[in-house]
């Protein structure tokens, strides 16, 4: 028997129970579909971190207050016991590092602007001219923060795009004065309007001087210590550097942690991606038990279809060749299924991108190669006792039952 033959076949069997193949089919394509919209779901999840982290800046080395290896909150902190401040004297003693080439000492509150009678709450950030270029933000409008000394407190401000508009609307905002909590700051500077990184949105910011941010909030403590190294090559030693430069300080207490940022990416992204794996994992669940389904349809339709197997067998097709015709329709449904499957979760993949458009949702590849070998695989896996018990059966016997 012919390959063509016995595909010609087994499609007019499929056709012959139109239904039952719609079923089969079916569930084998909503198998499929899950996996490519659960494991594209975690790539956009990953992906999405990955782009957040490069927003922040390249080559950067971040120094957070007390040790911990996460986010700078220890248990300590939970109880109330706050580690030693980092101050601007030890973001300043970091430039003796050869490997480090900018420092921005931030310093993060709230207060309210007010700007004539219109007034808002804003998240106010305290920081130096370095800021720009270590966080890799653009400029709008105007100038930002003055570089050379940190302690200098001028009283002067960039603004966040949507702070801008909102208080100045079409009038220029450069140049014009703005309060602060009880202290009045000339409007120097507009950023360039950037949305969200790392859930901070700023264009809903206020950058001030940090010697200003620490006399605005009453303060002299950092809220962490960004630190760009001069190169790639250089992160490792601009990290051991810090690490040794504030353990002198701190005479000798190891009670600040410096991640580079590359650490911080490497440990979300084995997270995120054994989260995909898990997820599509769970969803490949679904094409096991379309396999089983497969199987208990043909198993009825063994039954069903026994005098056609005998007349096949008196006619002189082989166990082998019986065998074939199951297979190839195993082959049929589990393919075709599959595709319509893929197309199902390409088109979830794409509505979920049009829906959350910053959730870069794409499904990898060797999640749809996965998919595909394990809906072929399955279907033709729980083919093999249908096809074995046709195979198995008497000519004689077949064509004698009613």
């Amino acid at each position: 028997m012919k390959l063509i033959d016995v595909m010609r076949f087994s499609s007019g069997s499929l056709l012959g129970s139109s239904a039952r193949t719609l079923l089969m089919m079916l569930a084998m394509s909503i198998g499929v579909a899950a996996v490519v919209v659960l494991t594209g779901l975690g790539e956009g999840a990953r992906r999405y971190v990955v782009n957040q982290f490069s927003s922040l800046g390249t080559n950067l080395v971040i120094v957070l207050p007390g040790r911990t290896e996460t986010a700078g909150i220890g248990p300590g902190m939970l109880l109330g016991q706050i580690p030693r401040e980092l101050t601007l004297d030890d973001a300043q003693a970091l430039l003796r590092s050869t490997a480090i080439g900018r420092v921005a000492p931030l310093t993060i509150g709230s207060s309210q602007i007010s700007q004539g009678a219109l007034n808002r709450d804003v998240v106010i950030l305290g920081s130096t001219g370095d800021l720009l270029e270590v966080r890799h933000m653009s400029l709008g409008q105007g100038q930002f923060l003055p570089t050379g000394d940190m302690n200098s407190s001028e009283s002067v401000c960039v603004l966040g795009a949507k702070i801008r508009r909102e208080l100045f609307g079409q009038e220029r905002a450069i140049g014009a004065w703005v309060r602060l909590g009880d202290r009045r700051f000339r409007v120097i500077g507009v950023l360039a309007s950037q949305g969200e990184s790392m859930g901070f949105n700023t264009d809903e910011i206020v950058i001030v001087p940090v010697a200003s941010a620490h006399l605005l909030f009453n303060t002299s403590g950092l809220f962490r210590i960004l630190v760009e190294a001069k190169s790639r090559d250089a992160i490792a030693q601009a990290q051991r550097d810090a690490e040794q430069i504030l353990l002198r300080r701190h005479n000798g207490e190891r009670d600040v942690t410096v991640i580079t940022q590359d650490a911080v990416l490497a440990t979300f992204d084995r997270i995120l991606t054994a989260l995909t794996l898990a997820v599509g994992g769970i969803a490949a669940i679904s094409l096991a038990v379309a396999g089983i389904l497969i199987m208990n349809v043909m198993l009825i339709a063994v039954s069903q279809r026994i005098r056609e197997i005998g007349l096949l067998k008196a006619l002189g097709a082989t166990a082998a060749q019986i065998r074939n015709l199951f297979f190839a329709e195993a082959i049929l449904l589990s393919g075709i299924g599959s595709v319509v499957g893929l197309i199902l979760g390409e088109a979830g993949v794409l509505a979920i991108g049009k829906i959350y458009p910053s959730l870069p949702v794409v499904a990898p590849w060797w999640a749809v190669l996965a998919a595909l070998g394990t809906a072929m695989g399955t279907g033709i896996m729980f083919s093999v006792w249908p096809a074995r018990r046709a195979a198995r059966l008497d000519p004689v016997m077949a064509l004698s039952r009613s």
